[in-house]
């Protein structure tokens, strides 16, 4: 049953926005920084149960309605409180901190509540989003009531520094740090904060003022005492203006290290500059350059929010407003190409439509590389209407046209609209006939070309369904070490579908990946192990890693790999022992419980997590063993 518009649709809404302001607040700066971040986390762990229930557009039952309903009327109230305690004074906080922590906790047990009213297993929900809202809930489950160690230290300064007339400056250096006001910006928000208190105390604010006032001169005359330089705030702007400000590095493209002007983000979550990240991409690399991770797509996201915070920082720090890039002073005035007129790809394509074997050649082989130059370009091809010419060039009988039309496509496909336009032209088959007929060169790019595709959610699924994952499986095993990356990228983001993950399956891809994992030389264990990893979150999946004798291979990653393919491999045993006592039994055997123990304390939070489940699997199999 259709739900837009209807109730259920409007309460998951609802709670999706809810935990995008939650997550949206500022960090915590001040005595609950912990507390509140760790709040925080939780509650943006639940986004992916409510997303997923909103797209699968279904109605909610009245036993599931009553428990999403309870639980918005917990997140408003979390939403309340967990701004005041970013926006609010920090000595106020710092003075009742005792009553704060006891609403965070209380905010703790309604939500964990409210989780408990939800039937999960009635939900029409995937295998890894139920997996982690029960983990979720288990993490709300053991913060309920939990007692947060007391800082003495803080204690015992408070306590002095409240009491005498001149404190040591040590204490307050200390208390200074821990309340986070160390600046005189810091001692400007804390003024209006008191002064809002007040406000809100209807001017009668009570002897705690008296304290707070107390504590909050003496902490402001040690930190003007500190900062001589900054006394005031006008002699601050005197001096910025006439020395040079030292960007911040969160300011700088990592690439260029110049101030961003246009900053945008790539799949990895990384900043970078727009024109410096898109000769990277537009060089043919694939990869995110601080973290040399792979990229999933090679879409841009503008990072509206660190634009407006370098804008800020200019105009405090008295330095003139970079300007947006302006257009490449090598365009000819009235087209959007850089490295030829609208009249040259107007002929290219003619020769595509209408020329011989050679002139096609010839002008899808010039169309691939005015592609591959620049994203003008890329745009000034499509929207001339090469798009169809080329995907009727995919079915030339000449290798090398064959070639140059979809490696053509794959680049023009870098930008999202042209995406689109490949689509449409249907060229998802086409593509899948090169990737298993064409020559070597022609199915690498293919498969990097569906890959392109699949970024956009729905290619996902007529891509599987136009048999692209067994030829994919094919080029895994027979393909060139390049050939194998693109084709493992593209079943790796064509697995994110659910429906993906059965095709790979009974296509047969866990035999090669297993090859593929036990040769350590070959350069292909990270790619391994990430497929398998989302597979084994599949039913049919975990059962056919079962049957390929996983468990030494993956002990011996998680004793000696990477830190990601630690966390990899130890989510395909987690889920490999998860209701297997012949599994659990084989991992005891292989000596498991001393590499979890070793992961448990130095892997990712990801990691230490599935080790602490699967230890916790090896212990109660030893109770029961015991007791029989």
């Amino acid at each position: 049953m259709s739900l837009t518009g209807d109730p259920s649709s409007e309460l998951l809404s609802r709670l999706v926005d809810s935990v995008k302001e939650i997550s949206g607040l500022p960090e915590c700066r001040n005595v609950f920084k912990k507390t509140h971040g760790d709040l925080v986390r939780r509650i943006k762990l639940l986004s992916p149960m409510f997303e997923e229930l909103k797209d699968n557009n279904e109605e909610l039952s009245e036993e599931a309605t009553k428990g999403f309903e309870l639980l918005r009327t917990v997140l408003d109230s979390a939403k309340e409180l967990l701004k005041s305690v970013v926006e609010g004074s920090k000595v106020y906080q710092t003075l009742q901190r005792d009553d704060i922590a006891d609403k965070i906790n209380q905010i703790t047990e309604k939500i964990e509540a409210a989780l408990g009213e939800i039937p999960y297993d009635k939900l029409n929900l995937s295998e890894e989003v139920q997996e982690q809202i029960e983990l979720v809930h288990a993490q709300f489950r053991r913060a309920k009531g939990r007692q947060e160690l007391q800082d003495h230290q803080l204690e015992v300064d408070l306590a002095i520094a409240q009491r005498e007339k001149d404190p040591d400056r040590a204490i307050l250096k200390r208390l200074s740090e821990k309340l986070h006001l160390q600046t005189i910006d810091d001692l400007k928000k804390e003024s209006l904060a008191f002064h809002e208190l007040v406000i809100a105390s209807g001017g009668d604010p009570g002897d705690w003022f008296k304290k707070m006032a107390s504590l909050f001169k003496k902490l402001k005359d040690y930190v003007q005492t500190e900062n001589p330089e900054i006394d005031s705030a006008e002699a601050g702007k005197g001096m910025i203006k006439h020395r040079s400000p030292v960007i911040p590095d969160d300011f700088r493209c990592p690439i260029s290290l110049e101030l961003m002007k246009d900053p945008v983000i790539v799949s990895t979550g990384q900043t970078y500059e727009r024109s410096c990240i898109q000769k990277w991409l537009d060089a043919g690399h694939k990869t995110c350059p601080k973290t040399q991770q792979t990229l999933l797509h090679t879409a841009l996201t503008p990072n509206y929010v660190l634009k407006s915070l370098i804008a800020l920082w200019c105009e405090s720090n008295g330095v003139e407003l970079p300007k947006q890039p302006g257009a490449c002073r090598s365009k000819k005035v009235g087209s959007s190409m850089s490295d030829c007129d609208r009249a040259a790809v107007t002929t290219l394509l003619d020769k595509l439509g209408n020329g011989s074997l050679e002139q096609q050649r010839s002008a899808a082989g010039e169309l691939r590389l005015l592609a591959k130059r620049n994203a003008d370009n890329r745009v000034c091809i499509a929207e001339a209407g090469a798009v169809p010419l080329l995907v009727e060039l995919l079915s030339s009988t000449d290798p090398r046209t064959q070639e140059h039309a979809v490696t053509a496509l794959l680049n023009l496909s870098i930008n999202d609209l042209n995406k689109g336009t490949i689509v449409n032209a249907g060229a998802i088959p086409d593509i899948v006939d090169v990737l298993k007929n064409g020559s070597m060169e022609a199915r690498e790019n293919a498969a990097a070309t569906l890959f392109s595709l699949s970024v956009i959610d729905e290619n996902k699924v007529a891509i599987g369904a136009a048999g692209a994952i067994p030829a994919l499986i094919k080029l895994l095993c027979d393909g060139t070490p390049r050939g194998k990356k693109d084709a493992a990228t593209a079943i790796f983001n064509l697995s994110i579908y659910q429906g993906n993950k059965a095709r790979a399956v009974k296509a047969g891809i866990v035999p090669p990946l297993m090859r593929l994992l036990r040769d350590a030389g070959g350069g292909m264990v990270d790619e391994a192990l990430a497929i398998l990893a989302i597979l084994a979150g599949h039913q049919e999946g975990k059962v056919a890693i079962g049957q390929v004798d996983p468990i030494p291979v993956l002990i011996e990653v998680i004793r000696t790999g990477s830190q990601r393919n630690r966390e990899n491999a130890v989510a395909i045993l987690w889920s490999l022992c998860t209701g297997d006592s012949q599994q659990l039994i084989l991992a005891k055997q292989f000596g498991a419980e001393e590499a979890l123990k070793e992961l448990s304390e130095s892997g990712t939070d990801r990691a230490k997590r599935k080790a602490g489940s699967i230890l916790e699997l090896l212990q109660r199999a030893d109770t029961v063993a015991d007791q029989s």
